[in-house]
């Protein structure tokens, strides 16, 4: 569900015609931004049913949602970095191709050299944070904007995996990197039985009640510290209900996931990298500064903002991504190929802008980039379901993505008219 970011948070904010607003008042202003926030969730709920119905429920079966998990996880991953980039008003175009060179580095260390695995891998986390640092510097510091740094790396990091791997792949790779792609939790608790549902994994159902709790007392904090700012909230039945709402969701992915093979190891990584980069965001002084520089770039050197160093560490930090998501791919194909990561770079700008971030920057959330990358898996996997050719899925996301962006621009000049 939604969180308040940095962004959101103005000291003096007023309501309507001025006058401050009081603490826990709620106002058709802040149920406007509510609904602009929330958008997104009821958009991909309509999704899921559309295509529910239209697959006559093979969409929502136990393997078919492990499956949308797994071969979807890169490109969540990807979008984790890409909304950071995007938030600070900047682009990454180089992201499928630093992709590939990470893949063909962890193989070539793995496969060819004999590399102990756990080696290989840090080796290949650290090159690509020297991919992200070398083009940081040229954005940062040398003033180069990140559109040309980045097709240039896109340019430069391909034909560098071609040269690596010539017109064949390496692998395979060892089991435990197999098993972080494409393995599954164990059921360390035994199953349970659910009734007319069969058994299901004690430890997967134990987690997921874990996440229902989080989830609520975190947005519990969020509520009371709108009303602390004195910003609006919504009433509290309506707290309530979405609550409710994705508590129910949780419950239903992880009671699915825990009757086919509980849950998938990529999904535990990336619990951990969205609560992570969420908290970072959303709770840290880098978080605040990443997007005070896309909401107001002047603002921000004028605060003291560092922000050639903000900008530098956040495309070292996409470089890492980039390579977690090679080695999460690599191992999935259990071999890494030279046309590894091609388009991943759009997927996840599209994953960012879907799932709310502003074109001009200052605007975004890890947990909207995630949910962004979730409806173009969905539309993709139910496409694929009911037998649309290739052609018919491209139209389709493109219509998606452009509606996504639109309706970003449409809310803006509401806002400013109402003001």
């Amino acid at each position: 569900m939604s969180s308040i970011s940095p962004a959101d948070v103005k000291v003096g904010a007023t309501g309507d015609g001025g006058a401050p607003r009081q603490p826990g008042k709620v106002s058709l202003g802040g149920m406007s931004l509510n609904l602009r926030s929330s958008g997104i969730y009821i958009a991909f709920a309509a999704i899921i049913v559309l295509f529910s119905v239209l697959t006559d429920g093979a969409l929502l079966t136990p393997q078919n949602i492990s499956n949308i998990i797994v071969q979807n996880s890169y490109v969540l991953i990807l979008a984790i970095g890409m909304i950071l980039i995007i938030i600070a008003g900047h682009i990454d175009l180089s992201v499928g191709s630093v992709v590939a060179v990470t893949g063909a580095l962890a193989a070539v260390l793995m496969v060819n050299m004999g590399w102990p695995w756990p080696l290989a891998l840090l080796a290949t986390l650290v090159a690509g944070a020297l991919i992200g640092a070398w083009q940081g510097y040229w954005i940062a510091y040398f003033g180069i904007p990140a559109f040309i740094v980045t097709l240039a790396g896109m340019l430069l990091f391909r034909a560098l995996t071609m040269t690596v791997l010539g017109n064949q792949g390496i692998g395979p790779f060892p089991d435990q990197v197999r098993t972080l792609a494409n393995g599954f939790t164990d059921g360390y608790l035994g199953n349970i039985g659910l009734g007319p549902l069969g058994g299901a994994d004690l430890f997967s159902l134990l987690i997921g009640i874990v996440a229902i709790a989080g989830m609520v007392t975190a947005q519990l904090r969020t509520r009371n510290a709108r009303k602390g700012y004195g910003q609006s909230v919504e009433p509290m039945a309506l707290f309530w209900l979405k609550m409710a709402a994705g508590a129910a969701i949780i419950l239903f992915l992880v009671v699915q996931l825990a009757r086919f093979k509980n849950l998938p190891w990529v999904l535990v990584l990336l619990a951990i990298l969205v609560l992570g980069y969420s908290m970072m965001a959303n709770r840290t002084v880098f978080g605040r500064q990443i997007y005070a520089i896309g909401g107001n770039l002047q603002a921000a050197i004028m605060s003291g903002v560092k922000v050639k160093s903000v900008v530098f560490w956040i495309f070292v930090n996409m470089g890492v991504l980039s390579a977690v998501a090679g080695i999460i791919f690599a191992g999935r194909l259990n071999q890494a190929g030279p046309t590894a990561g091609d388009s991943f770079e759009l997927d996840a700008i599209a994953a960012a802008f879907i799932g709310g971030a502003a074109v001009q920057g200052g605007v975004g959330k890890v947990v909207g980039a995630i949910t962004g990358g979730l409806i173009m898996a969905v539309i993709n996997n139910g496409m694929s379901l009911i037998g649309s050719p290739s052609e018919r899925v491209m139209l389709v996301k493109g219509i998606v993505l452009l509606a996504a962006v639109a309706f970003d621009v449409w809310t803006k000049r509401r806002a400013g008219a109402s003001r």
